[in-house]
């Protein structure tokens, strides 16, 4: 079994409210890091829970420029840097030809899954380069490389994220810093429960699979790996 140690890292999980990433900041919180958190709406996360745990949340719309801004700012002033991020925030919209998606939903999908990426690694990228260590890791999808139809905005919009973090790498790979994107099949949540009542929740990926292969990315031990978007899937 991987021993985790993330004491004294400074670790910002967006989209903290959702199931992977309430699980994300349980975890690092439990190996010893110092967790933060983002969420839009105060009614889908226990602040008190939190709180009394030691963990910061601060309320954020990653997709708004001025919101991701306040929150990097207020993170440097009280901390001094950000050694991890992991971000959890997007979206899905599926079942609809390319000829009846609206306008709307395509961007929609895009500021959901790309947008938010971009502009919560550009104001975290400089305090990393300050400090001169950092982890990113984002989490794309499946069918950013494999669409099933029927998906175009959200299969588009999470292709464009892998070739965000190829990018990116190769700007940041000779200061310290890797970042990664992780690419799961459907994940094992209740909402994609409800949503899907009849499939095989055997061959779903269980958000606990998807949390221990984000925690490798984010420690020291992958090092070596950065510009990647790793497969999770079950090999059955």
């Amino acid at each position: 079994m991987i021993q985790h140690d993330f004491s004294g890292k400074i670790v910002l999980i967006t989209g903290s409210s959702g199931a992977v990433g309430s699980r994300l900041l349980d975890f690092f919180t439990t190996y010893g890091a110092t967790t933060i958190g983002t969420y839009r709406d105060e009614m889908s996360i226990d602040i008190t829970r939190s709180k009394s745990e030691g963990i910061d949340l601060f309320r954020c719309n990653t997709m708004e420029d001025a919101d991701v801004t306040s929150l990097v700012s207020t993170i440097s002033k009280k901390y001094g840097r950000i050694d991890i991020l992991v971000n959890t925030v997007g979206g899905y919209l599926g079942g609809k030809s390319v000829v009846d998606l609206e306008e709307e939903e395509w961007n929609r999908m895009f500021g959901l899954n790309l947008l938010s990426a971009f502009l919560i690694t550009k104001h975290v990228v400089p305090l990393m380069l300050q400090s001169g260590y950092g982890k990113i890791v984002h989490i794309s999808s499946y069918t950013g490389i494999s669409a099933q139809g029927l998906d175009s905005a959200y299969a588009s919009s999470k292709a464009g994220l892998i070739r965000f973090v190829e990018s990116v790498s190769k700007e940041v790979r000779d200061y310290n810093l890797t970042i990664n994107c992780v690419l799961p099949t459907i994940i094992d949540t209740k909402s994609n429960r409800k949503m899907m009542p009849d499939a095989n929740f055997k061959q779903w990926v269980t958000i606990d699979e998807l949390v221990n292969i984000i925690a490798f990315l984010s420690s020291d031990d992958s090092r070596a790996i950065t510009g990647s978007a790793v497969p999770v899937h079950k090999s059955t």
